[in-house]
C-alpha cells in the first residue's frame, strides 16, 4: 500500500507533464504574434498618390 501511495502521485505528475507537452505541440504559440511582419503594408499616402494602372492611356488635350 505504501508503494501505491508513492506511485500514484508520480504517475499523475507524469501524465500532467505529458499533457503540457502535447498542448505545446498542438496549439500555436504566441511567439508568432510578437514579431513584426517582414514587409510593412503600404501607407495611405503612398496608395493615394500612386499613378493609375499600367497600360492606361493618357488623356488627349
Amino acid at each position: 500500500m505504501a508503494v501505491l501511495a508513492v506511485m500514484i502521485p508520480l504517475l499523475m505528475l507524469g501524465v500532467l507533464l505529458a499533457l503540457g507537452r502535447y498542448e505545446e505541440l498542438l496549439l500555436p504559440g504566441d511567439e508568432a504574434d510578437r514579431y513584426e511582419p517582414a514587409v510593412a503594408p503600404p501607407t495611405a499616402a503612398s496608395v493615394a498618390t500612386s499613378p493609375g494602372p499600367a497600360g492606361t492611356p493618357a488623356s488627349s488635350p
